[in-house]
């Protein structure tokens, strides 16, 4: 077979297309093992003999030291939760300074700025009147 009979042929690829190539291979590797690793099951791994790891379920023991750690952690959970609840209400009894109309109406900076915008869209209206043919398509 000569090289143009290959079944399968791969282009040239760059640096960094083959650094991605390396990463996927490697994550996916690793996701794998990672999987099998905190797994409940009884499993061990060989890597060519470099590196050999076992892995073994918890026993009894381990698990009522799980099980503690949890209740532990679902105490401290209520706790924080409890706080959380306290802050909220604290906040939402606490009166709210929102400003109301009048006060707006009666300032003479806005009614003076209100006059004014009045006054310009007056001015600029136009004259529907003079436009008889709007009235009789009416």
């Amino acid at each position: 077979m000569s090289e143009s009979d290959a079944l399968i042929e791969i282009d040239k690829m760059s640096v960094d297309q083959f650094a991605g190539a390396v990463v996927l291979i490697l994550g996916a590797i690793g996701s794998l093992l990672l999987v099998i690793w905190q797994s409940k099951c009884h499993c061990k791994v060989n890597l060519c003999y470099i590196f050999q790891c076992e892995r073994r379920p918890p026993n009894e023991d381990e698990m009522k030291t799980l099980k503690d750690q949890a209740k532990k952690m679902n105490k401290k959970e209520d706790k924080i939760l409890k706080k959380e609840d306290e802050i909220l209400n604290e906040v939402q009894e606490t009166p709210r300074l929102i400003p109301t109309k009048s006060f707006t109406e009666n300032n003479p900076e806005t009614q003076f700025k209100n006059q004014k915008l009045r006054e310009d869209y007056l001015r600029q209206k136009p004259n529907l009147e003079s436009e008889p043919e709007l009235d009789s398509l009416m």
